[in-house]
């Protein structure tokens, strides 16, 4: 699902303004949100500097993951994309890119249906996705991001190694993420700075999320709700990797997830004894909408979901997870922000809505 519908959260004193700026060459050249550093809580924010253009050697970058496109576009590069992922679709801009990846399998279906189709493929030996050779030598990267962390999540590393491995002349530098914590989500960010010949900026950008995650997070004054975070509902999984983190700085406690581990399997009666206070559907890939129907078609197939405490007070919630908390990039400073607002009672924002009033 396409995302420029959902405006981009901020964490308090930060205005923040969408814009494109034409080239000499006439292409739209994409640019993060121009960020504006107030104080806060009498603190000073630190000041992101984005080194002159005039300094920087373009380079031809092809994004292979959504999340990664955010961080060149986060690092003011934008611009430099040359080609993406057929999931790439923030900054919206960049779905006018050659789309150089496309999915093997037909995803559509519910949620056991698509499961079923992914696991027969890992089962089978075979790729959840593809590169297209012909678009991505189109592109003449020079730079190519891509991923390691999960193998039905995107193209492979050894996918994007197989497709450029009979290239002459001009090489291509694989940068391949594999982010397991809110820390390595930062690093990232950093080290994708790094590859593209911008390591100040790329520090200097990873340094202010990081401060800005830290404003946000919570010290609660008094028992921390437990959660859980929903992340595949047939079946059943829960969360993993940097969620059970965001999860604890909002103020919260995950019952099922572990910081830096995979997402675990769980089941209904696994759901059922831990009645947790707080319930938060971010099923991976799908965006609000579908998120809400998925929790809404769980919470029919089991009659008793009625009696969970989470039912019972009103505390279960539907996210634009394909947005926010499945991206490991800039856009978790935002999922904080999402968490923040649910379990302390506030307004919510765009992102994220209360299933049951």
């Amino acid at each position: 699902m396409g995302t420029s519908s959902i405006p981009a959260l901020t964490a308090p004193g930060i205005k923040t303004k969408q814009k494109a700026r034409e080239s000499k060459k006439g292409r739209t050249r994409i640019t993060p949100p121009s960020i504006t550093r107030l104080p806060i809580a009498g603190r000073a924010r630190r000041l992101v500097l984005m080194e002159p253009a005039g300094n920087r050697e373009m380079k031809r970058v092809v994004s292979l993951l959504p999340s990664a496109t955010e961080i060149v576009a986060a690092l003011d590069c934008a611009d430099w994309l040359v080609g993406r992922s057929h999931e790439c679709d923030f900054p919206p801009d960049v779905q006018a890119l050659p789309v150089c990846t496309a999915p093997r399998l037909d995803l559509s279906g519910s949620s056991a249906e698509i499961d079923a189709k992914v696991k027969a493929a890992v089962a089978n030996a075979a790729s959840v996705y593809e590169v297209l050779q012909g678009p991505l030598a189109d592109c003449a990267p020079d730079v190519i991001l891509t991923q390691d962390q999960c193998e039905v999540c995107a193209v492979s590393l050894a996918d994007v190694e197989a497709a450029i491995c009979d290239w002459a002349g001009r090489p291509a530098r694989i940068v391949s993420l594999k982010p397991m914590t809110l820390a390595d989500v930062f690093e990232d960010v950093a080290r994708v700075g790094a590859a593209l010949g911008i390591t100040e900026q790329g520090r200097s950008v990873a340094d202010d999320l990081r401060d800005r995650a830290r404003d946000l997070t919570v010290t609660p004054t008094g028992p921390r709700p437990r959660v859980a975070c929903i992340e595949w509902t047939d079946p059943l999984m829960a969360a993993g990797n940097w969620v059970p983190e965001l999860v604890a700085m909002a103020g919260g406690e995950d019952v099922f997830g572990t910081p830096g581990e995979h997402a675990p399997w769980i089941t209904w009666e696994d759901l059922k004894s831990a009645d947790p206070d707080v319930i938060v559907f971010m099923p991976c890939g799908f965006g609000l909408e579908r998120a809400a129907a998925e929790a809404r078609l769980l919470m029919a197939a089991h009659p008793q979901f009625k009696n969970l405490k989470a039912i019972r007070t009103g505390r279960v919630y539907a996210t634009d997870a394909n947005s926010y908390f499945n991206r490991p990039g800039p856009r978790l400073v935002e999922s904080l922000g999402l968490l923040v607002a649910a379990f302390g009672g506030q307004d919510l924002p765009p992102g994220i809505e209360r299933m049951i009033d």
